[in-house]
């Protein structure tokens, strides 16, 4: 099959699409040159508001189709909600300001199990009185779970807004520090064990 160059732009200007169900909600997968840009709610409030942002950012269109970064990125989640994982390998595209890459980035450096303020963000960007600006760029995030917004909770240690609802942050905090804890567990138990056999 032979492209023309206007087949081989065509394509380029596409953002490719698959929904996706999870244990916590649908979501969005959406890949751009294979590197995953979209994993978002798909019934938040903001979803015109960031695809229109993803469209204009990309200069793309949407087009539901397969692609391999998705089909990674959907085991990767899996295994995630399966306990099995605790970190992701997948490539990501960041569109937005250099602001909000700024705080995308920030989250990723929040450790599985773990959370993380406003404030605390705020301060980890140098800018202490940010916190709105922080808060809304972390709202705008369209990389659900892959950069964990849903790690940062109020400073009163109280759940805050989250695209997929609260219910479904309650979740995934769940799901992490249940993990965490199973793994200590785990490891003590190991610890325990070997002393067993190999007495001081």
């Amino acid at each position: 099959m032979v492209f023309t160059t206007l087949d081989i732009t065509m394509q380029l200007n596409k953002i490719s699409l698959q929904y996706f169900k999870t244990p916590v909600g649908e979501l969005i997968l959406g890949a751009f040159h294979e590197k995953l840009c979209l994993c978002d709610w798909r019934y938040r409030k903001m979803r015109s508001t960031i695809d229109k942002r993803m469209q204009e950012g990309l200069n793309a269109s949407f087009e539901e189709v397969k692609t391999i970064v998705m089909e990674t990125a959907k085991h990767q989640l899996n295994e995630y909600f399966r306990a099995e994982r605790i970190d992701f390998d997948v490539p990501l595209l960041m569109v937005g300001t250099s602001f909000q890459k700024m705080v995308w980035n920030e989250l990723l450096k929040i450790p599985f199990g773990k959370t993380e303020s406003y404030l605390g963000l705020s301060k980890k960007i140098g800018n202490e009185k940010a916190i709105r600006s922080v808060a809304a760029a972390n709202g705008a995030n369209a990389l659900a779970i892959f950069i964990p917004c849903h790690r940062i909770i109020g400073s009163d240690g109280k759940l805050t807004g989250y695209g997929g609802g609260l219910q479904a942050k309650r979740k995934l905090l769940q799901l992490e520090m249940h993990k965490q804890t199973s793994d200590q567990l785990t490891l003590f138990d190991s610890i325990c064990k070997n002393m067993k056999r190999n007495p001081i």
